[in-house]
C-alpha cells in the first residue's frame, strides 16, 4: 500500500503513548480511514470514535486508511463523548471558533508538549466534519487547541486537522530530528583546493578577455570566488568544475564534431 514500508521500524512501538484521537460523530467513513492514516503517519495508535454515521470497519475506510488498518483494526467504539473520555487526565478540544468559554488556549505546537509531557492518558477532541464540536462538548475538556489559519476560510478537514497534532506531537516526543541524512559521498574541499580551482578558473577567463574591464576585474573576481564559497563544495565539486573550465577552455567538439564556442567575454556595465 501507498505510504507502507514493511522493511522499516514502527517508531510507534517505541515512543510513549501518545493521545487518544476521539472523534465525535463522524459522518464518512472516507474520513475516519483517513484519519487513521495521519495518525499511523505521527506514531498515534489509539482511536476512539463516539457513535456516529460512518462505518470505521468499511472497505471504505480501510481503502483511505492506505495501509494503516492497524488504527482502525484497534479502534474503539462508544456510545457517548462520557464514555469515550472517561478515563483520561488530560483532554484538549479542536476548535478554530472563540466559543466564550474561559479556559486556556493552545497552538497544536503548545498542547503537543504538554501532551508529550503529560504523565497520565491524554485525549484530543474532534467533531463532527460539518460543524464541529458542539459547545457542551467542548465543556468537556480542559483546555481548547486551535490552528493558526486564514480567518476567512478556518475549517479543516477531519484528517488535516489530526495530522496538524499529530505532527506536532510526533515532534515533541521524538526531539524533531529530519527522518533521514543525505550524507555527502565526497569530503569538503580544502582552501588549497579551492585555490586552484580559483587559479584555473580565472586563467581561463584571462585568456578569453572575460575581464574587460581593469577597473572591475578585482571585483568580479571576488564575486567568482564567493559564489563558489557560498556552495561549500567538495572535492568531487572541484573536480566537476575543472572538467567543465577545462572543455570550455579547449573548445572540445560538440555532438556531431562541431566546435564548441569559447567563453563569452562579460558585457560592459
Amino acid at each position: 500500500m501507498a505510504g507502507t514500508n514493511r522493511s522499516k521500524a514502527d517508531l510507534a512501538a517505541a515512543l510513549p503513548a501518545g493521545p487518544a484521537v476521539v472523534l465525535v460523530q463522524p459522518q464518512l467513513a472516507e474520513n475516519v480511514g483517513a484519519v487513521a492514516r495521519a495518525m499511523a503517519n505521527f506514531g498515534l495508535t489509539e482511536l476512539r470514535v463516539v457513535k456516529g454515521r460512518a462505518d470505521i470497519g468499511s472497505e471504505t475506510a480501510r481503502a483511505f486508511a492506505a495501509g494503516a488498518h492497524h488504527v482502525l483494526d484497534a479502534a474503539q467504539a462508544f456510545e457517548t463523548l462520557e464514555d469515550a473520555v472517561a478515563d483520561l487526565t488530560l483532554l484538549f478540544a479542536t476548535t478554530a471558533r472563540e466559543r466564550g468559554q474561559f479556559k486556556p488556549v493552545d497552538t497544536p505546537e503548545q498542547a503537543a508538549v504538554r501532551l508529550a509531557a503529560h504523565a497520565g492518558r491524554a485525549g484530543v477532541l474532534f467533531g463532527r466534519e460539518r460543524a464541529g464540536l458542539e459547545n457542551d462538548e467542548v465543556a468537556r475538556a480542559g483546555r481548547i487547541v486551535t490552528f493558526p489559519v486564514n480567518p476567512a476560510y478556518a475549517s479543516l478537514n477531519l484528517a488535516q486537522a489530526v495530522l496538524l497534532v499529530g505532527y506536532e506531537w510526533f515532534k515533541a516526543a521524538t526531539g524533531g530530528a529530519p527522518a533521514f541524512d543525505a550524507a555527502r559521498r565526497s569530503p569538503d574541499a580544502t582552501e588549497t583546493e579551492k585555490l586552484a580551482l580559483f587559479r584555473h578558473l580565472e586563467g581561463e577567463l584571462d585568456e578569453t578577455g572575460f575581464f574587460r574591464s581593469e577597473d572591475k576585474r578585482a571585483i568580479m573576481i571576488r564575486n567568482l570566488r564567493n559564489m563558489i564559497h557560498r556552495m561549500e563544495p567538495t572535492r568531487q565539486d572541484l573536480q566537476t568544475l575543472h572538467g567543465a573550465v577545462a572543455a570550455l577552455s579547449e573548445g572540445r567538439p560538440g555532438p556531431g564534431g562541431r566546435p564548441r564556442k569559447l567563453l563569452k567575454p562579460a558585457a560592459e556595465e
